[in-house]
């Protein structure tokens, strides 16, 4: 910290979350349900981003049913979807087909992520030792004697102070508190890009979800009611050839894999309109230190296959809350207490990335890099096996439960 920081005020809370995505609005929840303080930061003053991920999954509204929030949840506005299609030009494939799974939920809801933390947000704000600070734009961590005590962030016109007992990173891929804490990742599967655009959904149109695939393209469709989120995905560093070639060239390529939509691309008029996501997919070696912890996508990057980013989010919030309420509330973490949180999630995450890379490798790496068509893959023609993708992606690997 220089001289030309000095600090308007200084607040002091139990634990301090960094990022207000699906992880830290839950973990900050979880932990204002059982009495202890909590600030959470939030770098922009609202929640409302576009392409986020809009999909809960069945884990999640198991979650939410034993926070007796589930039946408030399906009264927005939403939609859902119980099979991922694949589409092609001979034929359609069910990779995943929820509605055969033992749940309560058979399908995932697909819910605009900024009705989803504004909502488990207002839920938090009943608790008075529940604080939001939108605008706090984390610069620093406060260190004292190898222990991390808190965060600085500049916001509502200067530097600010926030000490805790434990801080958690939650925000996000490209996360601010990886990069201070001085985290180290690896990679866990081959990268590749999106580019994601919202075209109008006609009433008469399938709903749900849908990959269409053809010679050397992939593009996703997602129901959001009364528009498409589309996601055309593309090798790694072919997003400039693409820009070189046009916007028109880019239209046609949509038409080709999927000709219903030739009545509405002239929609696309700017690139402007069209959002460029790298996809990666990553893992840090070590998610804490003292004071510090890392969770969600700050401690592992999914790469978008089966949207199953937001389901893990939510999972290490639970098991975060679960193992260190108790110490939380005595107002002393341990180095053990923090990992016990990575033990309990990394072999399930390390499981569900190789999953990823495995749809990567055998399916979208032959159709982006080679012009194949598509194959079903082998495991989907064995019974045995034939609902293994739809209980990875919906309930993952272990149940998580909330135990506090």
């Amino acid at each position: 910290m220089n001289n030309e920081q000095e600090i308007i005020d200084i607040q002091n809370t139990d634990c301090c979350i960094v990022g207000g995505g699906p992880a830290g609005v839950v973990l900050s929840l979880l932990l204002a349900r059982q009495g202890i303080a909590v600030v959470l930061l939030e770098a922009h003053q609202d929640f409302d981003r576009d392409f986020r991920g809009d999909t809960i999954h069945p884990s999640v509204m198991q979650i939410m049913e034993e926070l007796n929030l589930s039946d408030r949840i399906l009264q927005l506005p939403h939609t859902k979807m119980s099979r991922l299609n694949v589409h092609t030009a001979d034929a359609t494939v069910t990779l995943a087909d929820f509605s055969h799974l033992n749940t309560r939920y058979p399908y995932i809801v697909m819910l605009p992520q900024v009705r989803f933390l504004n909502f488990i947000t207002q839920e938090a704000e009943q608790y008075p030792n529940f604080t939001l600070i939108l605008g706090a734009n984390v610069q620093e961590l406060i260190t004292e004697n190898g222990v991390v005590q808190g965060v600085r962030y500049r916001g509502q016109g200067g530097w600010h102070e926030v000490r805790a007992t434990l801080t958690v990173g939650a925000d996000g891929r490209y996360s601010k508190l990886r990069q201070l804490g001085g985290f180290e990742s690896v990679e866990t599967s081959p990268p590749m890009d999106v580019l994601w655009f919202r075209l109008p959904r006609q009433p008469e149109e399938f709903a749900g979800g849908m990959g269409r695939f053809g010679a050397g393209k992939i593009v996703v469709m997602l129901d959001r009611g009364e528009e498409w989120q589309l996601g055309y995905v593309i090798p790694k560093g072919g997003y400039q050839k693409l820009r070189a070639a046009g916007l028109a060239t880019f239209k046609n390529s949509i038409i080709e894999v999927v000709p219903e939509l030739n009545n509405r691309i002239e929609i696309l008029q700017d690139w402007s309109q069209i959002a460029f996501l790298s996809v990666e997919s990553s893992l840090v070696k070590r998610w804490y230190r003292l004071g510090l912890l890392l969770i969600g996508d700050a401690a592992h990057i999914m790469s978008p296959v089966g949207g199953v980013g937001i389901n893990y989010a939510i999972q290490d919030a639970v098991v975060t809350a679960n193992i260190l309420s108790k110490p939380l509330k005595n107002h002393h973490v341990e180095i053990s207490d923090l990992a016990k949180v990575q033990q309990h999630r990394e072999l399930p995450t390390r499981i569900i990335q190789a999953f990823q890379t495995l749809i990567q490798k055998r399916i979208f790496a032959p159709i982006l890099t080679e012009n194949q068509t598509f194959q079903p893959p082998f495991l989907l023609r064995l019974p045995i096996l034939r609902d293994l993708p739809a209980r990875l992606i919906a309930l993952g690997v272990f149940p998580v439960h909330v135990q506090i």
